[in-house]
């Protein structure tokens, strides 16, 4: 049986106070959404950040989700499953991508197209020097 996270548990998983989540569908655009949330973490970007602890409304994780200087949401498709996990939770994404507006084609494909990632992450940059003045 595994037993919820305690509050004095802290998830290393961000690092930062700029935070990423990520739709990780089961398609496409939700593997691209999320490949392209793990390469801002890698890059120092953002902190990618657990929406599934969220999503299961574990307490120090909302905490910390609400306390993120900025939070990013980077979803698939229109149906913004990343950004209204947060939004469920009152938490509203300063920055939110969706991949199929960028002009991709949602398929039952998994392959992760690189080129796209790096569009999406590209995109990402754009909205935080546009709306926040970032010049990482």
């Amino acid at each position: 049986m595994v037993s919820p996270m305690d509050d004095k548990e802290r998830c290393s998983c961000s690092s930062s106070d700029v935070r990423v989540v990520a739709c990780s569908g089961a398609c496409n655009v939700g593997q691209i959404a999320n490949q392209a949330a793990v390469n801002l973490s890698n890059g120092g970007i953002a902190g990618f950040f657990c929406l599934a602890a969220v999503a299961a409304h574990i307490e120090a994780m909302v905490k910390a989700a609400r306390e993120a200087e900025l939070m990013i949401s980077i979803d698939g498709c229109p149906m913004r499953c990343a950004a209204r996990t947060l939004q469920h939770l009152q938490i509203d994404p300063a920055i939110q991508i969706i991949v199929t507006e960028l002009g991709i084609e949602k398929t039952q494909e998994l392959a992760i197209d690189r080129a796209i990632c790096s569009r999406v992450v590209e995109r990402v940059k754009e909205k935080l020097h546009e709306s926040w003045g970032w010049t990482g």
